[in-house]
């Protein structure tokens, strides 16, 4: 009788195991399924060289009031490059990276801390979208009457510190 009980008791396992390597794997939440795109900013007219020239002086004098050497770049609405500033002393690393942030806030039309927070978030995917999508604060696009004209691109200091400064100049785009 005790064999009889150990073998199906055995026999309940295996069906039990069966059954469970059966069941297929949950998959993971994608962002889920919105009523409305997100971050679906229409492209406007890129900005010109005038204006982005202005953004640059804009953010370089944010900078210089908290004494952070800035790479300071503005990209047109393709993320291609329209003015670039490197303020005296600013690090060289942060020469890509200010046009990377700015590359990465034109093209996905959004600032590049959405990609920061979904990095920190666990979402490790974010790296694989771009070789040159830069998931750290400092980067904004630049809206004017709802329409993307380009975006600005920060950095040399903290991600806190690169974000305030672009966002200053991005401010004034309206």
């Amino acid at each position: 009788m005790q064999n009889l009980i150990q073998i199906a008791c055995a026999a309940c396992l295996v069906v039990a195991t069966a059954a469970t390597a059966q069941t297929p794997a949950s998959q993971p939440p994608a962002g889920g399924t919105p009523d409305k795109m997100p971050f679906d900013i229409p492209y406007g007219t890129t900005i010109g060289l005038d204006t982005a020239k202005r953004l640059l002086t804009v953010a370089e004098t944010e900078a210089k009031k908290h004494d952070w050497k800035m790479n300071i770049a503005v990209v047109d609405t393709h993320g291609e490059l329209l003015a670039f500033e490197r303020m005296d002393g600013a690090q060289f690393a942060s020469i890509a990276i200010s046009q990377n942030k700015a590359r990465t806030s034109a093209r996905f039309r959004r600032e590049t801390r959405v990609f920061y927070n979904q990095f920190e978030t666990g979402h490790g995917y974010v790296h694989t979208l771009d070789a040159t999508l830069v998931a750290a604060p400092g980067g904004f696009p630049l809206v004017e009457g709802g329409k993307l004209v380009g975006a600005i691109g920060c950095s040399g200091g903290t991600g806190d510190q690169d974000a305030a400064v672009c966002k200053t100049a991005a401010d004034t785009i309206k």
